[in-house]
């Protein structure tokens, strides 16, 4: 009777011991199931961190929006209902305004160039990460600055110079880039990703600023005639976080191991990027849409109109009592170090 007594003792006690440490870590996204972004990002992230660790850490990944709106993953992050989240800044400008810097059209020729000078901002101790990041409650795995956005013009127009571009009605996703075609003296328009393709084909918008990496998935290619090539009219930050919180409570050796595999992310989902563009460029030649690159005088205005930008952007930030100018001098400077 003892024995009956003290096993059902036993296992009354081993039914009310805490938990053991969480090992699965949710992970969300909003990109649809295949994109190139998630599989050269976010899925080795997870395979690799998950070899190292020997099983330590496990992911369940919710792409797709799954587990809530591109626009409120940070939010999802900062909850505990993701562990791991896609935060776009751009998504959420007013609550990380300086980190947008690196989607100014600032001169970089290519998406390394962008994330190596961005990363630096943002890494554990950059000023992005000091004065931005660390008092969002953020911590930044791993990001990518995409090539930068060129101008399509759809069937019916051409481009043969900066002066092709003044009153063309051009879609945007807004911000600086807004603010970028307007210093090039086109009307910006603000359409949905997914709605480009119908407004080209209907003839509702005469261009649109896209990174060639997502002509061909959104299928805008035929309805496309000229695109400029080797300009800069902004660009778009992709970057996983996990919460402050989640990551301080995670085992050093995880954590240790989430840094690194981090780092490795970052160059290669830019190289990844890069030759994304390049193959991509090749097939939205075939489907015959005629890259132009901008006569010499015209490429030297247009840069100049765009730094413009970028200064707009931080005196507007330093009014508000951000340091906009400082995090662009940072990042200027990190672009001249990668070039």
């Amino acid at each position: 009777m003892n024995k009956t007594l003290i096993g059902a003792a036993l296992a009354a006690a081993i039914v009310a011991a805490p938990a053991a440490a969480q090992t699965t870590y949710r992970v969300g996204d909003s990109f649809p199931t295949g994109h190139y972004i998630a599989e050269n990002t976010i899925k080795p992230f997870m395979a690799e961190v998950e070899k190292r660790s020997n099983g330590q850490a496990k992911f369940e990944y919710f792409p797709a929006q799954q587990l809530g709106k591109a626009k409120d993953l940070m939010s999802l992050a900062l909850s505990g209902v993701a562990d791991i989240a896609y935060v776009a800044p751009s998504f959420v400008s007013d609550k990380l305004p300086l980190s947008v810097v690196a989607e100014l059209p600032e001169p970089f020729g290519g998406s390394c160039q962008g994330t190596r000078a961005y990363w630096k901002l943002v890494k554990e101790g950059g000023l992005l990460d000091e004065v931005e990041l660390k008092p969002a409650g953020l911590k930044v795995l791993f990001t990518v600055v995409l090539d930068p956005y060129q101008l399509f013009v759809t069937k019916g127009h051409e481009i043969s110079g900066l002066a092709s571009f003044a009153g063309k009605k051009v879609r945007t996703s807004g911000g600086a880039k807004e603010l970028a075609l307007r210093k090039i003296g086109a009307v910006p328009v603000q359409i949905p990703t997914p709605e480009v393709r119908e407004a080209a084909a209907r003839g509702t918008i005469d261009g649109y600023l896209f990174p060639a990496s997502s002509i061909m998935p959104y299928d805008i290619a035929p309805h496309t005639s000229f695109a400029t090539t080797g300009e800069n009219f902004g660009s778009f930050v992709v970057q996983f976080v996990m919460s402050r919180k989640k990551w301080e409570s995670l085992p050093a050796d995880l954590r240790k191991i989430m840094d690194e595999v981090g780092e490795e992310v970052v160059e290669g989902g830019c190289k990844n990027a890069e030759e994304t563009t390049r193959v991509d460029t090749a097939k939205i030649e075939a489907a015959g849409v005629k890259f132009v690159k901008l006569p010499q005088a015209d490429h030297d205005k247009v840069v100049s109109l765009m730094s413009e930008v970028g200064k707009e952007w931080a005196a507007d930030l330093d009014k508000r009592g951000r340091k906009g100018t400082e995090v662009l001098q940072a990042f200027q400077k990190g672009l001249a170090a990668h070039q």
